[in-house]
């Protein structure tokens, strides 16, 4: 039988491990062997996560206290004494505070596994390689990346829906510029525009913080959403109810109006239609809707609008006009 490793073999071993994918982390050979040796015992996982908070933190701050470098053996990668990960007090120190934060001060990979983005009126339904779900609304480019102690996607432009499986040793992180949304298992929506960062949450809690401002972090609850502007704190949270199911039936493929003026459901419209609304009267776009559509039917809203207000529209083959008749 073999002979079980050691908490300190695990801990050395990981410590390597970490200095070596600093070095070579974007080979995908290493990192399947990375992955490899993390699903040969649970404790491994753990150790791995604790040595790169550390290193993390010697990073950013240069902590270096009192303690033994490790044995020559667990540096057994050339380079390794480049960056010495010291288990002594200062880096103790460090781990922990590193622990406490999560993955609030980590650095996030820069070469993704998967990229995904959508033309404008493409709406996808993709699964990740973690089981998780993600639904991806028109116009938007997502960058993931998964690794064995985070899970991590990038949203660049654009909107998306994530159905986050559970793995509580491995969060799920969204970074949308300075915006950094945390999950564990739990659904809810990002969406990036140039006013800022809207986030809904549709099952379970996430936590949200701005880089900078990692001592406010807020948690938001399932049925609710936040803004956060640009270069602005964060706003408090917003119970949202009916609202979400509203703002995000796009992942059915729908627009839903309750009260909404003509000339917001018409940039909604635009979103998804390169034959675009045009409002010639501004008075018109101030009346308000009610009515569910298609996305990709811009023609039946118009002829709804028509219907429902005194208006006349113009449908060309690349655009459409709305006036008052």
């Amino acid at each position: 039988m073999n002979k079980r490793e050691t908490a300190q073999t695990i801990n050395d071993r990981a410590a390597a491990w970490v200095a070596r994918m600093d070095r070579e982390g974007s080979d995908p050979a290493v990192r399947a062997e990375l992955k490899a040796w993390l699903a040969g015992d649970d404790r491994r996982s753990g150790a791995y996560f604790r040595a790169k908070a550390a290193w993390h933190m010697l990073d950013r701050a240069s902590v270096l206290g009192a303690g033994q470098t490790q044995p020559d053996e667990t540096a057994n990668s050339p380079g390794f004494s480049r960056r010495r990960l010291l288990w002594g007090g200062g880096v103790a120190a460090a781990a922990a505070a590193a622990l406490v934060l999560g993955v609030v001060g980590m650095d996030f990979p820069t070469t993704p596994d998967q990229q995904i983005q959508t033309a404008i009126g493409e709406i996808r339904r993709v699964p990740l390689s973690d089981g998780s779900l993600a639904a991806v609304n028109t116009q938007t480019a997502l960058n993931i990346t998964m690794e064995p102690e985070i899970r991590h996607v990038s949203l660049e432009t654009g909107e998306a829906w994530f159905q986050v499986a559970k793995d509580r040793t491995r969060p799920f992180v969204v970074e949308v510029g300075d915006v950094r949304v945390r999950a564990v298992g739990t659904a809810f929506a990002v969406r990036r525009s140039a006013d800022g960062v809207n986030v809904q949450v549709t099952d379970g809690i996430v936590e949200l913080w701005r880089v900078g401002d990692e001592a406010n972090i807020q948690r938001i609850s399932a049925g609710a959403h936040v803004f956060i502007a640009p270069e602005k704190q964060i706003v408090p949270v917003t119970a949202a109810g009916e609202t979400i199911d509203k703002t995000l039936a796009w992942r059915t493929g729908q627009i839903v109006l309750d009260g909404d003026t003509i000339a917001e459901a018409v940039a909604e419209f635009n979103r998804y239609n390169v034959r675009q609304i045009e409002i010639a009267d501004a008075a018109l776009g101030t009346q308000k809707m009610i009515g569910r559509f298609r996305t990709n039917e811009p023609d039946a809203f118009a002829r709804a609008v028509t219907t429902l207000t005194d208006a006349r529209a113009e449908i060309g083959a690349d655009r459409i006009i709305l006036s008052r008749n």
